[in-house]
């Protein structure tokens, strides 16, 4: 229904576009720093250009104070505005500041040229010529200005979607799709700064606790709201298997972010229109419980008042969207989802309903299923207000039994335990857990999907460690990689003793259950006593091998057989694990395998860990590797440094592990005379300091 006073929102082709002047100032920004990559220091035509961003930024921080700009892999986040991936000048920017794995930019007012060309002159090398991104260098470097701020993303340790195999072999990064591509980034995003395992699964609650938990920056805001944009959009258009995967995803991220949280983001730097269409996008594409979640946050960010009927009539088609069956679900759904487009694009007024009639509608609305009953059941009491009434008592009985067992059996065991913290009565309380904390209950809620976390954890702290063999039960059969996830981590936190029980399913000739188990082996604080991974070492499941090499690797006795191991894997992460172990400490058995990967290895990212692992080995060979990379050269009657390189770099920074040796400190100080800053600092940062 439109209303006189309201204006028309947005129509669903509609798409919010960056205004004039946030446009104008980010194709100016983009040009300058091109030609800081182009011209050498000093060009005449260097500093008319760096004037002109100051010009274009100094109106827009009149009226806002600061100006954060968002970083993706091909775009920007301005004001909560993702850019058109398609304009080659704004990709082009994007790419180069992900390429230094900046995350935003942040600009003050107050900003001064001087300080924009100094932060020019650092984006303008290119990260592949320094092989030293610039967020992942230090971070006093990116925060040197008074009134400009480079945020770093490091997520290089951070594995997030593994290789998925179809008909046609293996699909690497390159061959994901656009929605697991984006999701990836959100992730990446926001757990930039958390701290977290090398094999961490992007689980959307995991995701949802880091935004919560990050201290509140506009930088920051800006990214997750870019993805949170995209997102949006690409669930709106697209169908399919990775669809559904990631409307999953984003709709348990949404719904596990809490309400402040969700307002902040949904401010999206007071555009109304973005955010009108996020809405619109959002509730075609997601979940209808996200999608309540959203526009209640929406409602509050535009200060719309959504009536109490409204959201009742609301909140019982999302449960029938989500609970019902056949035809009702697919009309709810549908229902809910036109209710809510005509909401987004007309809303206006105040709540008008009197708070008895109000009453009223809560009571007709109650989420309930509706089923026609004989005349002498339509009274039976219902199992929720027999243990309601039982706690009011404290009372236990066989119907209060019979009412948690029929609660259990319908999926609302959560409801169960939570009534018993709110509402304490000893004897009910206890008689409850006898029955329902038990393992046989742990496992039924462990295979249960989607995995109800809350409620497993509520059992499993009064199961104990005897909760280890149902939860392994399931971790062999889940289909789930967010429930495997879940199973592990906690398991894991059940101790040593779970050790053998793990290992006794090693039998089980199913890659993933190997690979499962041992990885609950390798995150244990010990191995089961008298267990060797040795014999999965020559397994065909590339992923069994690697968590091998990963217990190995913590046993003194097998490390260098481990790591030994890894360097010869046909599987790139398996040999990076082997290069990252002979950097804390390489075996001379490793050494000739190291200098293979330098010599021989495609990836340079792999041949400077392996000159760095090099640095740690006193066997000549290793030394001699060294030098024929970062020795001065002959040259017709005098001597010169190597052509500056990331290998060149690396190989003077593992030199200073030798540099007792003659020949590396004559090396060492060659290149500490150099002009260049890099090769100087290569050569004697650290120098004289225990390494």
């Amino acid at each position: 229904m439109d209303h006189p006073d309201t204006a028309p929102g947005p129509k669903k082709s509609e798409k919010a576009a960056l205004s004039r002047d946030l446009s104008d100032f980010l194709i100016e920004f983009s040009i300058t720093l091109n030609k800081h990559a182009m011209y050498p220091g000093g060009h005449p035509s260097l500093a008319p250009a760096a004037d002109r961003v100051i010009q274009r930024v100094e109106p827009l921080l009149a009226s806002r104070g600061t100006l954060s700009l968002g970083v993706a892999r091909k775009q920007l986040v301005i004001e909560g505005v993702a850019t058109d991936p398609k304009n080659p000048v704004l990709s082009d920017l994007a790419a180069r500041l992900h390429r230094h794995h900046i995350g935003a930019i942040t600009f003050r007012r107050g900003v001064e040229v001087d300080e924009l060309r100094d932060m020019l002159k650092l984006l303008a090398i290119e990260a592949d010529r320094t092989g030293q991104p610039l967020g992942l260098g230090s971070p006093e470097r990116l925060a040197g200005w008074q009134h400009l701020q480079l945020f770093p993303l490091t997520y290089d340790r951070l594995e997030l979607v593994e290789t998925q195999e179809d008909e046609q072999g293996p699909q690497t990064s390159e061959h994901r799709t656009r929605g697991a591509q984006l999701w990836v980034g959100l992730a990446r995003a926001a757990m930039a700064e958390t701290e977290v395992a090398d094999d961490a699964e992007t689980d959307p609650s995991t995701v949802a606790q880091a935004i919560i938990e990050h201290p509140k920056t506009a930088a920051y805001d800006q990214v997750i709201v870019g993805y949170m944009l995209q997102i949006a959009e690409e669930l709106r258009s697209s169908r399919g298997r990775e669809s559904a995967e990631l409307k999953e995803r984003m709709s348990k991220l949404v719904e596990n972010l809490d309400a402040p949280t969700l307002d902040r983001l949904l401010e999206m730097g007071g555009d109304r229109d973005q955010r009108r269409q996020f809405l619109l996008n959002a509730s075609e594409g997601m979940a209808v419980d996200a999608v309540l979640d959203i526009v209640q946050a929406a409602g509050r960010a535009d200060r719309q008042v959504i009536s109490d009927s409204l959201l009742r009539m609301l909140t019982k088609l999302a449960h029938h969207a989500e609970r019902g069956g056949g035809r009702r679900r697919l009309e709810a759904d549908s229902t809910l989802r036109a209710q809510v487009s005509e909401l987004i694009e007309g809303w206006s007024l105040g709540d008008p309903t009197p708070d008895a009639y109000g009453d009223a509608l809560a009571r007709m609305t109650a989420a309930r299923s509706v089923y026609a009953v004989s005349p002498e059941q339509r009274f039976a009491p219902e199992p929720k207000r027999i243990v309601q009434m039982a706690l009011e008592v404290d009372t236990m009985g066989e119907p209060v039994a019979t009412a948690v067992d029929r609660l259990a059996d319908a999926g609302e065991l959560h409801w169960v335990l939570n009534i018993l913290q709110e509402q304490p009565a000893p004897q009910v309380t206890e008689g409850v857990w006898q029955r329902v904390g038990t393992p046989d209950m742990l496992g039924r809620v462990a295979a249960a999907e989607p995995l109800d976390q809350e409620t497993l954890d509520l059992l499993l702290r009064r199961v104990g460690r005897a909760a280890a063999e149902p939860m392994l039960q399931v971790l062999a059969e889940s289909e789930s990689r967010q429930t495997r996830q879940a199973l592990i981590n906690r398991i894991v936190r059940l101790g040593s003793d779970v050790g053998p029980l793990a290992a006794a399913r090693l039998g089980d000739e199913r890659g993933h259950v190997q690979r499962n188990m041992l990885t609950i082996i390798a995150e244990l604080p010990e191995p089961p006593r008298g267990f060797s991974a040795a014999h999965y070492l020559k397994s065909g499941d590339a992923r069994v091998r690697r968590e091998a090499i990963r217990i190995m690797l913590k046993d003194p006795a097998g490390r260098e057989r481990a790591i030994c191991q890894a360097l010869t894997d046909s599987e790139e992460r398996t040999v990076r694990l082997g290069v990252a172990a002979a950097q804390e400490s390489c075996p001379d058995t490793a050494v000739s395998l190291l200098v293979s990967r330098v010599e021989q290895d495609n990836d340079r990212d792999l041949r400077i860990m392996a000159l760095r692992a090099l640095g740690r080995s006193r066997h000549t060979l290793a030394l001699q590797t060294l030098l024929n990379i970062a020795a001065p050269r002959r040259k017709l009657f005098r001597w010169a440094l190597p052509p500056k390189s990331p290998e060149y770099l690396a190989a003077l920074e593992a030199l200073r592990h030798r540099r007792d040796d003659p020949r590396a400190a004559r090396a060492l100080a060659a290149a500490a005379k150099s002009k260049d800053p890099d090769i100087a600092r290569a050569a004697t940062v650290g120098q004289g300091a225990s390494e």
